[in-house]
C-alpha cells in the first residue's frame, strides 16, 4: 500500500503558509495549496484533505510532494513548460499595455478598466490583471517642476554644500515666510472617532482671519526661530532678520538658505545686509523650494496641528502655532540631509532628457 510523503513545516514556512491560507491578494490556487499543507502537517490523510478542500486525492499528493521536496519554492510557482504557450495572451497583454500608456479615450483624460477593457472588447478583470503585473495606474499623477534658473547648477552645489559640510563657528539657518495661513472654524462640531469610524468636521468652514509665519530652522539643532504677523512685506521680513540677530550669538556667522521671493531682494533688505556682514545669503534656485529644509518644517507644522484644527481666531491660531514651536524647540529633531549634489544632477538631467523626448 502506497504512503503519503511525510510532510513537517518549519516555523518560518508556518507563518507563510498560514498568511497565504487566509486569502486576502494571494491567488487562489496558492490559497489551496498552502491549506493542503498545513493539513498533510497535522497529520491528515490525503483522501481527508481532498474531501475537506473540494478536490481530488492525486492534487493532495502532488502539492503535499511537492513541499516535502522543495520546501515554499515547490507549491509556490508551477513547474515550467506545462500546458501550452499562452500566445493569445501575450498579444493581448501588450495591446493592453501600448493603449493604457499611448493613447488615451475620446472623452476622457486616462483609461479606467472598464472603459479600455470595452474599448479592446475584453473583461474588466484581464485588464485589471495586466495593469497590476505592469503596475500601471492611469488615474494617479504626480507633480514636478523642473527649474530653468541659468545659474540652477551653482546654486544647488552651494547649498546641498551648506548641509553636507556646515561651516565651522557659523549657524546655518534653512528660512522663509509661510503665509495666509486661515484661521478656519467648522460651522458644526465634529464627531469623535471611536471603533469602526474616522473622526468627522464638517467640509465647509468659517474663515476667521490670516496670520503669516515667519521662521527659521536651525540645521544642526533642528530648533525653530519663528513668529507670527499680519502680513508679508520687506518691512516684516526685516524685523524678522532683527529677532534672528538678536537671537543667535555674536560670536557665530549666519548663513540663511532662502527663496526668490521679492521682500528678500528688496533695496532695504540688501541694505541691511551690508550694514550685517556676519550675515550670508544663499537664494535657492528658482522653482527649487524643495531645497529649503524649512518647508519640510512647514509641512510637519501643518499636518500635526493646522490642517484639522479648529480657530476661533487669529489670536488662537498664532497661540497654537508658537506652542508648536515651544514644544519642537524642547526637543528638537532636525532633519538630516544625505543626497549628494552629483546624484541630484543626475536625476534631473534625466529628467531633462524624457521631458524632451517626450515634447
Amino acid at each position: 500500500m502506497r504512503t503519503a510523503k511525510k510532510v513537517e513545516v518549519t516555523a518560518g514556512d508556518r507563518t507563510t503558509l498560514e498568511r497565504w491560507a487566509r486569502g486576502g491578494n494571494t491567488p487562489f490556487r496558492l490559497v489551496k495549496r498552502a491549506a493542503i499543507v498545513l493539513q498533510a502537517d497535522a497529520g491528515k490523510r490525503n483522501k481527508d484533505i481532498a474531501k475537506r478542500l473540494k478536490t481530488d486525492r492525486q492534487t493532495v499528493a502532488r502539492w503535499r510532494g511537492r513541499y516535502a521536496e522543495s520546501g515554499l519554492t515547490g507549491i509556490e510557482k508551477d513547474l515550467p513548460g506545462r500546458g501550452r504557450p499562452a500566445v493569445r495572451r501575450d498579444a493581448l497583454t501588450r495591446r493592453i499595455v501600448n493603449r493604457t500608456l499611448k493613447t488615451k479615450p475620446e472623452n476622457a483624460t486616462q483609461w479606467s478598466v472598464r472603459t479600455l477593457a470595452k474599448e479592446l472588447k475584453v473583461s474588466p478583470s484581464m485588464v485589471h490583471r495586466v495593469w497590476r503585473a505592469h503596475e500601471l495606474k492611469p488615474h494617479k499623477t504626480r507633480t514636478f517642476k523642473l527649474s530653468k534658473d541659468p545659474h540652477f547648477v551653482e546654486k544647488l552645489v552651494d547649498i546641498v554644500g551648506l548641509y553636507l559640510n556646515p561651516p565651522e563657528h557659523a549657524m546655518v539657518l534653512c528660512a522663509d515666510e509661510k503665509s495666509q495661513i486661515q484661521a478656519l472654524d467648522r460651522t458644526q462640531p465634529g464627531l469623535p472617532m471611536k471603533k469602526g469610524r474616522c473622526g468627522t468636521m464638517t467640509h465647509d468652514y468659517k474663515r476667521n482671519g490670516t496670520t503669516t509665519l515667519f521662521a527659521a530652522l536651525d540645521l544642526l539643532e533642528g530648533k525653530v526661530m519663528g513668529t507670527c504677523m499680519p502680513r508679508h512685506r520687506h518691512q516684516e521680513w526685516l524685523k524678522f532678520l532683527s529677532l534672528i540677530d538678536k537671537q543667535v550669538p555674536r560670536n557665530l556667522d549666519v548663513h540663511m538658505i532662502i527663496d526668490n521671493y521679492g521682500s528678500h531682494k528688496h533695496p532695504k533688505v540688501k541694505k541691511w545686509m551690508k550694514s550685517h556682514p556676519r550675515f550670508y545669503e544663499h537664494f535657492t534656485p528658482t522653482g527649487s523650494s524643495w531645497l529649503n529644509l524649512i518647508e519640510r518644517w512647514f509641512r510637519e507644522l501643518t499636518v500635526k496641528r493646522i490642517r484639522r484644527g479648529t480657530f476661533h481666531s487669529t489670536d488662537a491660531l498664532i497661540s497654537v502655532i508658537m506652542d508648536y514651536i515651544g514644544k519642537n524647540n524642547q526637543d528638537p529633531v532636525p532633519f538630516v540631509w544625505t543626497a549628494k549634489a552629483e546624484v541630484i544632477l543626475k536625476k534631473i538631467r534625466r529628467a531633462y532628457a524624457v521631458q524632451i523626448k517626450a515634447s
